[in-house]
């Protein structure tokens, strides 16, 4: 019977007053058994002062104050962030906690519910917008005289919310200023092909004066905030797409493509114009693919690239960023998701002195990293590395780097036959396209270099039947291959909500067939939380195919060679296929079974 009244107990009563205070919030914590009385004292005392002046719209949250003392909850033992108060605080005022996940907020329409003095002055934001109702998240949950008037202006119903004091503060600027932003670079101009070619030319000589235009400060911002938010949000590309009246804007982000924006048209045409000048593209040109990079600074100092691609559709110019942060290319083995056994295979392969070795995958299955990261590794001061790019994915100081420029006739194969003049011990070839880049790369492996590349095949045999189709002889390929890696990259399951599921065998199957492969007890499903958007995946691991071509493999690499009996006699040498290795993340907890059976070829016999 105790214990049924107990949580009743302990739950706080509502304070005197609307705006809370820091003894406001200190007493209930005490009350509900988070924290000791003597802890709220030492907070108070900490903190005399601090808290007064209710009316100032720059007073700390007393959550903030609290969650400076970094206090242990009684109750769990977790340390009371930010995050953690202010899901108690929802408790205490009987409210639902919220989120803000700012890739699902609508920041246009927001920004219309309110005014932006309005959501400061009252310390509130509002975070959905449904046909009968507007979910308002905020920080004061007892403070409710603005309900009326916001009820009355927008003739709908408030569902309230209580959201970190930190997240309100900061999309709340965020968010209305990039709607004053993107309202004051529309000022008024046409959607017309007048207005967009006139407003480029005004952003144009804006880069070059002193006293810019207005407008063109306005899309500077936005800009600034769209590479930061991107930053911000783990993205991998950026993209930016012109429809028949707007220009949407979608990052790639763990491999799936999100929402995030959409301008007036006019003002996305001066967005992708102002990236095209930060790219050192011609601005001017819009009828022909280009391409360009900018190196830009993250917040804490480090350096990113980013690559640009545009290319003219049906409404306009498309442009797309990927995005270089040397923390995702340069990876150790463990980051890259290489299994001890992976990793062994992948190390006697590349420490050897001279031949090939290759990466196989399709576009966006991470053969860029993984060739980054394995040169990282393998380069010392003792040894010239030189590649040869098309474009240089990332500067590395570490590296010798040249671009590829099919314009003055510099193709891979004239980039390798320069290096070779170049003293180097281990050479990067971006991709090997054609017959003559294959023999470059064959040449610089007989005259005893290390040379790296990659191809565009569905696994690791097919790669050797790829390099004889283009015109390489079995005897050449016997001599240099020394081993070849297929590639995938797979979402991983988020640690912070992953569930226990039922093993369920007939998926096992299949993902493991023709192979005899135990069934774990027990697999695990994604369930989403706040971490992973709900998704139920938290990043990207590799699955790997390791052909390692030495002993009697070697010799099955004839004219008359079959690629099915190629891909049995590797499978007898130890090679385990893509599937395989993915069945090994499944059974270890990392990813799901559906996950690998879509990034993954179906496992040949």
């Amino acid at each position: 019977m105790s214990d049924t009244k107990t949580p009743e107990q302990a739950r706080p009563l509502a304070p005197t007053r609307s705006t809370l205070t820091l003894r406001d919030v200190c007493t209930a914590l005490v009350t509900s058994g988070e924290i000791s009385q003597e802890d709220a004292e030492r907070v108070l005392t900490t903190n005399i002062g601090t808290s007064s002046g209710a009316g100032q719209a720059t007073r700390r949250h007393p959550l903030d104050l609290v969650a400076m003392a970094a206090l242990t909850s009684q109750k769990t033992g977790r340390t009371l962030d930010l995050d953690r108060l202010s899901q108690w605080l929802a408790e205490w005022a009987g409210q639902p906690y919220y989120h803000i996940d700012p890739l699902k907020i609508d920041t246009p329409a927001i920004a219309r519910v309110m005014s932006y003095a309005f959501a400061q002055r009252h310390g509130i934001l509002a975070v959905e917008i449904g046909r009968d109702e507007i979910l308002v998240a905020s920080t004061e949950p007892f403070k409710n005289e603005w309900e009326s008037n916001l009820r009355q202006a927008v003739g709908k119903d408030i569902r309230r919310v209580v959201a970190n004091p930190e997240d309100i503060r900061r999309y709340t600027v965020e968010f209305y200023q990039l709607a004053s932003s993107v309202s004051k670079a529309g000022g008024g101009q046409s959607s017309s092909g007048a207005g967009n070619q006139n407003f480029e030319q005004l952003l144009d000589l804006g880069t070059s004066s002193e006293n810019p235009d207005a407008n063109d400060q306005h899309v500077v911002k936005i800009v600034d905030w769209l590479l930061q938010y991107a930053f911000d949000q783990r993205a991998s590309d950026i993209h930016i797409e012109p429809r028949r009246a707007v220009t949407q804007v979608r990052f790639r982000i763990d491999g799936v493509l999100h929402n995030v924006y959409e301008f007036p048209e006019h003002v996305g045409v001066a967005v992708t114009s102002r990236l095209k000048i930060l790219g050192r593209l011609n601005v001017a040109e819009k009828r022909r693919p280009q391409d360009g990079r900018i190196k830009t600074r993250k917040p804490d100092n480090s350096e990113v690239e980013l690559r640009l691609a545009t290319m003219p559709t049906a409404f306009g110019e498309k442009m797309v960023m990927r995005i270089f942060d040397p923390e995702v290319l340069l990876k150790s083995y463990e980051q890259l998701g290489f299994s001890k056994e992976d990793r062994e295979r992948w190390n006697t392969i590349t420490s050897r002195p001279h031949g090939i070795v290759l990466v196989t995958g399709p576009t966006g299955s991470g053969k860029t990293t993984t060739l980054y990261s394995t040169l990282k590794q393998i380069a010392s001061p003792e040894l010239n590395v030189c590649t040869i790019e098309d474009p240089i994915e990332m500067v590395e100081p570490a590296f010798n780097q040249m671009q590829v420029q099919t314009n003055i006739d510099l193709t891979f194969a004239a980039g390798v036959r320069a290096l070779l003049r170049q003293d180097p011990d281990i050479i990067m070839i971006g991709e090997i396209r054609d017959l003559e880049t294959a023999e470059m790369a064959v040449q610089a492996a007989l005259t005893g270099h290390l040379v790296l590349s990659t191809l565009h095949t569905n696994d690791a045999p097919s790669a050797i039947t790829r390099l004889m189709e283009l015109g390489i002889p079995p005897y050449l390929i016997r001599a240099t291959v020394l081993g070849v890696m297929a590639q995938r990259l797979t979402r991983t399951l988020c640690p912070h909500c992953k569930a226990p599921a039922p093993a369920d065998e007939q998926a096992w199957q299949t993902l493991t067939r023709p192979w005899k492969a135990t069934c774990p007890k027990q697999f695990y499903q994604p369930v989403g939380c706040l971490e992973c958007r709900n998704t139920g995946y938290l990043g990207r691991a590799g699955v790997y195919e390791i052909m390692s071509l030495s002993g009697g493999l070697v010799q099955q690499i004839t004219e008359q060679c079959e690629l099915e009996q190629l891909r049995l006699d590797a499978y007898k040498e130890g090679m385990k296929s893509l599937r395989l290795s993915g069945a090994q993340k499944v059974a270890s907890g990392q990813t799901t079974v559906e996950e690998i059976l879509r990034v993954t070829p179906e496992s040949q016999r």
